[in-house]
């Protein structure tokens, strides 16, 4: 085997680097001046740059942003799956327990990165919109949660029962819709065994629950319970056993 370039992987290397530097200090500036404040001069400036050198990393500033909300997307998604798979190697708290702990993770990794999450879940930017290539990331932890119940819903598992009125009319439609566009791309399953298909009641109240987390979450961080459940540690605690139930786990 013919072994790889020196001199290229020194580049790759101190490319590597650099693009992670520059990424670290457009983050340092979401916290100080926001997204619509980001400036590809001003982080030119803080790293000793010329404008011109830092614009063949990034050729504008919604490719700076795009990176970095990339880099959201997927460090939650990687925060929630583990929170998931340490439930499933841990102490097999099920289907229950994968969804609370899926719930305090986020919880927690937006009180880590208050900035990267007001990112991907705040006011959009102005001006900015949103390539495609952002889908995958985004879609990491709605898939984890739709995840936990197509594993609970296995046929006759114990960890699955929903009770409640019949989906009609366009939620129905909506509903169906979902499952077959998520069907197609080859999901819920798992390497080698195939989970069902989560019925369309379950997703309905799977986005519902969905909302109800991320709102409770936003409260939290952008201080809408300062003066009544704050901290909000037990009305979280509170909302995600109940969200629990409502999707019937």
């Amino acid at each position: 085997m013919t072994p790889p370039n020196a001199s290229t992987t020194a580049r790759e290397r101190a490319r590597a680097e650099l693009t992670r530097e520059i990424k670290d200090e457009a983050r340092r500036q979401l916290a100080t001046a926001g997204a619509d404040g980001l400036s590809l001069r001003a982080v030119a400036r803080s790293l000793g740059m010329v404008s011109s050198a830092l614009y063949r990393y990034f050729p504008s500033r919604d490719d700076l942003l795009t990176a970095l909300i990339t880099d959201a997307y997927n460090s939650m998604g990687a925060a929630v799956e583990k929170a998931i798979a340490d439930v499933d190697a841990g102490s097999g708290g099920g289907a229950r327990g994968q969804w609370t702990a899926a719930c305090r993770r986020v919880r927690g990794w937006a009180r880590e990165h208050p900035h990267e999450y007001a990112l991907i879940y705040g006011s959009p930017v102005p001006g900015y919109r949103a390539p495609e290539t952002t889908i995958g990331p985004a879609a990491r932890v709605p898939l984890a949660f739709i995840g936990i119940l197509a594993g609970a819903a296995t046929p006759g598992g114990a960890d699955w029962s929903l009770d409640g009125r019949a989906l009609d009319g366009p939620l129905a439609a909506q509903a169906a819709a979902l499952a077959a566009a998520l069907a197609a791309e080859g999901f819920p399953e798992t390497p080698g065994d195939a989970l069902p298909a989560v019925p369309g009641d379950a997703l309905v109240r799977g986005v519902i629950a969905w909302t109800q987390l991320f709102g409770m979450v936003s409260f939290e961080l952008f201080g809408q319970f300062v003066g009544s459940f704050e901290p909000a540690d037990a009305i979280f605690e509170h909302a995600i056993t109940e969200m629990a139930s409502f999707v019937g786990l």
